[in-house]
């Protein structure tokens, strides 16, 4: 079966103000996000991608568009159910105010038994993204062959419940797991079991350097609902 690179989208402007994003319209890459998604052709040089799918967001859409322009053959195709998770309410809110919400808990500990104020449970989105994994996985290999390699473009508590799902884990496990802007997670399907290629690849080692907690009011870069 197929090999899948995961593309979270690059630094946007809701990652460094600090706000949940979710399908809030109009968020698009930051400066930073935007030098990102410049380098990402580059990155995946002598890569053989033969299909391009993409969440439907702004974000996801810039990050992709350097590399369609690289590869004028690769058209992209849009998936909304690797879009991210519909946080209903809380979208467009800061992650800074939401960490007193009492459900902030249960999305940090126990995010299998999370639903969003008029939104999604985390377990319809997991589900809903990898029925869409599962159904790429075989549309790619009927058209490309089973050595074929795709790209998905998506989101952080996406990508993350993805890395769990392939390896067994348990949703409320999925918060351990992190994915940086515009990392680059693989994961290599086969008939039995998928097997963890690389995870939250950046090639940059910067963020490893340690830092100042942030100040009060104030939040980190994260992905999604699973920020620190």
């Amino acid at each position: 079966m197929p090999t899948l690179i995961l593309v979270r989208h690059g630094r946007s402007t809701a990652n460094t103000e600090g706000l949940l994003a979710g399908w809030t319209p109009g968020v698009a890459l930051d400066e930073r996000g935007a030098a990102q998604a410049a380098a990402l052709p580059k990155r995946l040089a002598g890569i053989p991608v033969s299909e391009v799918v993409t969440s439907p967001l702004q974000r996801c859409q810039e990050t992709l568009r350097p590399l369609l322009d690289a590869r004028p053959e690769l058209t992209a195709h849009t998936d909304e159910r690797i879009g991210e998770c519909h946080y209903g309410d809380w979208s467009g809110r800061k992650l800074a105010e939401l960490k007193d919400e009492p459900l902030m808990e249960v999305v940090q500990n126990h995010p299998s038994g999370a639903v969003f104020p008029g939104g999604e449970s985390m377990r319809a989105m997991q589900t809903r993204a990898a029925e869409a994994v599962r159904e790429w996985n075989a549309r790619v290999e009927r058209d490309h062959g089973a050595q074929a390699v795709y790209l998905m473009c998506s989101h952080g508590d996406i990508i993350k419940s993805l890395v769990a799902d392939a390896l067994g884990l348990h949703l409320d496990l999925f918060q351990r797991i992190s994915v940086e802007p515009c990392s680059l997670t693989v994961i290599r399907y086969t008939r039995l079991r998928p097997y963890l290629v690389r995870l939250g690849d950046t090639g940059d080692l910067a963020s490893l350097v340690p830092h100042e907690e942030p100040a009060e009011g104030e939040a980190p870069v994260g992905g999604g609902a699973g920020a620190p």
